[in-house]
């Protein structure tokens, strides 16, 4: 498989544009995936011997694509996952979706629960058993003609599947979402892409903004600055 686009790489991290298809690491079915194809890349561009070190920081999902930023170092990694648990990651992903939203923009509120044997999350009431989930969805455009909405997503929490359950559960299934309810076929993916990932760099400290423009479809269906 083709190297996935490099976006920025320095000493402590490294930040790539995760393709479809691709996992955020390795697991049992042994398919391709960004840990194992960027420590290729670096052992070959710096002749590194013996085993590179690269740090796992978050995960998109196999069917979902954009911005993931890795840690070259394991202090990188420890105070990029000290970020994450602070909350200074910000994280907007661009989505289309099923249908057309009666609020030009809004914000989401729900407690998710899942259930790992079927890898399934659903929407509870008990506050008790789920993970509070938040998001704010702006509405770039609608298209008449699929009726579907390209939508701007500002994730507030990062739960598993949270984009895809909480707007699903209300109507607006992720376009090619099959699990949860779409009715329009892609071929493994659904609609969903990281667009800008913001965090602090991990020894500068000075706050990064990175940037991934999905050129596949359905988004290309749709004019995005």
């Amino acid at each position: 498989m083709d190297l996935p686009r490099i976006i920025y790489e320095d000493n402590h991290i490294i930040v790539a544009d995760k393709p479809i298809g691709v996992l955020s690491q390795e697991d049992s079915s042994k398919d391709n995936d960004m840990l194992t194809l960027l420590k290729a890349y670096i052992k070959e561009k710096y002749q590194k011997p013996g085993e590179v070190f690269l740090g796992l920081v978050h995960r998109l999902d196999t069917v979902t694509s954009g911005v993931m930023v890795f840690a070259r170092t394991s202090k990188a990694a420890s105070r990029l996952s000290d970020s994450i648990r602070k909350d200074e990651f910000d994280k907007i992903y661009l989505c289309v979706v099923e249908g057309e939203l009666e609020q030009k923009s809004g914000r989401y509120q729900d407690y998710l629960i899942k259930d790992s044997a079927k890898n399934i999350v659903s929407i509870t009431k008990d506050k008790n058993k789920g993970k509070l989930a938040i998001l704010e969805y702006e509405v770039i455009s609608y298209h008449s003609d699929t009726n579907t909405s390209l939508l701007k997503i500002h994730l507030l929490t990062g739960r598993s599947h949270q984009i895809r359950v909480q707007f699903s559960s209300r109507g607006y299934a992720v376009a090619g979402d099959k699990k949860y309810g779409s009715k329009i076929e892609l071929p493994r993916a659904i609609a969903l892409h990281a667009y800008s990932l913001s965090f602090p760099h991990p020894t500068k400290k000075e706050i990064l903004t990175f940037k991934s423009t999905p050129n596949r479809r359905p988004f290309t269906d749709f004019d995005i600055e």
